[in-house]
């Protein structure tokens, strides 16, 4: 795997301007402007440009076989993305406060130096028109908020994103899950190779979190 991938991988599978939140919130960016890229081991992938940078905007929408309530615990499982999300070394949640937490993650990539980045996530969630429940989960940069700065691991400036967790199936038991993912991992990374490296990668995403969700210790949470 070359060096540009292998960072790319990384910081995509963590890592989105949303459109719009369930909970009515604001929103980072309007959700129009998709181009159809591929359809990948079931994930339909799209991206669009970002005014004033050479990095795009991706969007992966899939279904996930297991209720959006059990993908939200996954997701919120900071404390374990070590264990099932690639190249993940430390992880961890720094505050809490209602619907809002800090997070913070520390990345050892082959080949490259280590990279780090503080978010602050802010969860929502709503009722659909049947009461069924629909989640959604926003973040952006926080470094202020996170450990300052270390030497010999690069500082991501630019993490944006976003889960959205609808219901399917028979009874809401799957999920019709949609992520986007707008981010820069620093450094002299030239911005084709990481919109090329997108393609590959969100579709890796959604089949870490598809198998994760299997996991027996998320149904009683």
């Amino acid at each position: 795997m070359s060096r540009s991938f292998s960072l790319l991988l990384c910081l995509l599978l963590i890592a989105a301007a949303p459109p719009a939140r369930p909970d009515g919130g604001a929103t980072l960016s309007a959700d129009t402007g998709w181009q159809s890229l591929d359809d990948k081991d079931g994930v339909a992938l799209f991206s669009r440009a970002r005014i004033g940078s050479g990095m795009k905007e991706f969007k992966g929408t899939g279904l996930i076989d297991s209720p959006p309530a059990t993908v939200e615990k996954v997701l919120d499982d900071v404390g374990s993305y070590t264990a099932f999300m690639p190249y993940v070394t430390e992880a961890r949640v720094i505050s809490q406060d209602g619907i809002t937490e800090v997070t913070y993650q520390r990345l050892n990539v082959p080949f490259v130096s280590n990279r780090d980045y503080t978010v602050r996530v802010e969860h929502g969630m709503a009722k659909g028109a049947a009461g069924e429940l629909i989640f959604r989960d926003t973040w952006q940069t926080a470094n202020e908020a996170g450990p300052a700065e270390r030497r010999g691991i690069v500082r991501v400036k630019v993490n944006e994103g976003s889960w959205l967790l609808e219901p399917a199936g028979a009874g809401g038991s799957a999920t019709r899950a949609t992520y986007q993912i707008f981010t820069d991992s620093g450094g002299a990374l030239p911005a084709f190779l990481a919109n090329r490296a997108s393609q590959t990668i969100i579709p890796r995403l959604f089949e870490a979190i598809r198998k994760q969700a299997h996991d027996p210790k998320y149904a009683g949470r």
